[in-house]
């Protein structure tokens, strides 16, 4: 069952091949068993997973359930569920247990989907390895000694390891697509404000976008379905009517214009990469789309204008952490200063501290104008750069990350080599478009490379129709990782 798509598993469901219970029993089985080499998740929710479950069934059994009802997922932990360890893989949010549910966790558990539990991130997302984590580095299942990526990397583990069909995940600066592209995965950044952002822990807000992770593009567009609202209670959200993100997968892509920019294909590409990522673009003219070189001249300012935008937003988003109303709180503080101090000093790692210091740093007086003010104005150049290249083509492709997965502890000491991780995803969250990462193929030493696809505004549609496309032309996205199936005995037959 666990070899299964969200896809195929609707149809036996609906068949009546097994019940969601049974399948949901198969996945907690299966994370008991296997997790402990991955350390995917945070919390599993098995109790209420199992209550989920029997109410899908007696869904599915009156003949009008969703396309979700009685599928399990998982949620990466900074979307709060009511009544569930909501950690955002902190120290200082170890002990918080929200009143109430994100409103994508809600909309998925209006559609039947079945919550298995909380995966594992880094800490406040901040980080492209997942070993910023309060609760430990999850592993990749491709290979346990590398990283599963950054900041949705427990998300993506689970899903490579086969112990939840999708997860949600969220994107700042590539957290959903880099994780896919190091798991073998497909990941979906949806257009900022496409996807409510309300119950999900802040980290920047004017980047912070939540998206699926799952096997196929067909997957990810049944999870959007699911996933996307307008939200009142959320200001960032946008008014403007769904598509069904299933209905356009089968279309035609002869004629597409695929911008292909320079400033993509330059030093510091790995060779492999770039060898897979070419090979992807020259399939898709077999496909009868046409490939444009353009220019995205403003590239390389997108790392120094994200370094200051998310961490000036961080600074005063994560302020609200002090000790008093929730999180983590020192003990026996002298006063209320020392209260605040040992509490932050206490509860956050080494990461959030250095984005908080560096964001205070920004805003401050004097430097407001040097920093935030013109990285901002950076910003602008950088999304005029797309409004422009989307005069001319229809999607941008490139790599989504430089290198395959990189190995545990590789770069942790060096900040700057980690934030180079991103040099291709963030502009897409810079300009707040769509995009999307899906296989490529394996390097010459057996890791997952993924290519990345950049839409228009609210283009999803579109995004996932190429995705599509490709994946029906390919078996990138059925290549599963070899560690996935070890020490595995569970329902061999199935």
């Amino acid at each position: 069952m666990h070899h299964y798509t969200i896809a195929e598993l609707m149809k036996s469901l609906r068949n009546k091949e097994f019940s969601s219970v049974e399948l949901t029993q198969h996945y907690l089985e299966r994370i008991k068993q296997l997790d402990s080499q991955f350390n995917s998740y945070i919390t599993v929710s098995s109790e209420q997973a199992l209550l989920s479950a029997q109410q899908a069934d007696q869904a599915l059994a009156k003949g009008n359930a969703s396309d979700l009802c009685g599928i399990p997922i998982a949620h990466k932990d900074l979307f709060c569920t009511q009544g569930t360890l909501t950690s955002c893989g902190s120290k200082m949010l170890s002990n918080f247990v929200p009143p109430y549910n994100a409103t994508i966790v809600e909309n998925l558990a209006n559609a039947g989907a079945v919550s298995l539990g909380k995966t594992n991130m880094d800490e406040f997302a901040m980080g492209s390895s997942n070993e910023s984590s309060f609760y430990g580095a999850s592993k990749n299942p491709w290979n346990i000694d590398c990283v599963p990526g950054g900041s949705s990397g427990g998300s993506a583990a689970a899903v490579a390891a086969q112990l939840a069909v999708a997860t949600t995940g969220s994107d700042t600066g590539g957290s959903i697509r880099q994780p896919a592209s190091f798991c073998g995965l497909t990941g979906l950044k949806p257009t900022y404000g496409r996807v409510s952002r309300w119950g999900m822990v802040a980290y920047a807000s004017s980047l912070d976008q939540a998206g699926p992770i799952a096997r196929t593009a067909e997957d990810a567009a049944i999870m959007l379905n699911a996933m996307a609202s307008f939200d009142d209670k959320d200001s960032t959200s946008v008014d403007i009517e769904k598509s069904d993100y299933k209905a356009s997968l089968n279309d035609s892509i002869k004629g597409l214009r695929i911008g292909v920019p320079e400033e993509y294909f330059q030093d510091g590409l790995d060779n492999d990469v770039a060898t897979l990522v070419n090979a992807a673009l020259a399939e898709y003219e077999k496909m009868g789309a046409t490939l444009h070189p353009i220019s995205l001249p403003h590239t390389h300012l997108a790392i120094p204008a994200y370094y200051v935008i998310a961490p000036a937003e961080a600074s005063a988003n994560l302020s609200r952490f002090d000790g008093v109303r929730y999180g983590h709180r020192c003990d026996d503080p002298k006063d209320l200063m020392d209260l605040y101090k040992r509490s932050r000093e206490e509860g956050f790692g080494d990461e959030v501290k250095r984005r908080i210091l560096v964001g205070a740093y920004a805003l401050s007086a004097g430097y407001y104008d040097a920093y935030y003010r013109k990285a901002q104005q950076v910003r602008r150049l950088i999304k005029q750069d797309f409004v422009d290249a989307f005069t001319q083509v229809d999607v941008i492709a490139g790599p989504v990350v430089p290198n395959p997965a990189f190995g545990i502890g590789e770069k942790s000491t060096n900040p700057v080599s980690m934030y180079l991780e991103d040099i291709y995803t963030l502009p897409t969250n810079l300009a707040g478009l769509c995009g999307i990462s899906l296989p490529c193929g394996l390097s010459s030493d057996n890791k997952p490379v993924g290519l990345q696809l950049t839409g228009n505004y609210f283009a999803e549609a579109k995004l996932l129709n190429v995705a599509h496309q490709f994946q029906q032309h390919t078996d990138h996205h059925k290549k599963t990782a070899p560690i996935s199936n070890a020490s595995n005995k569970l329902n061999s037959n199935q």
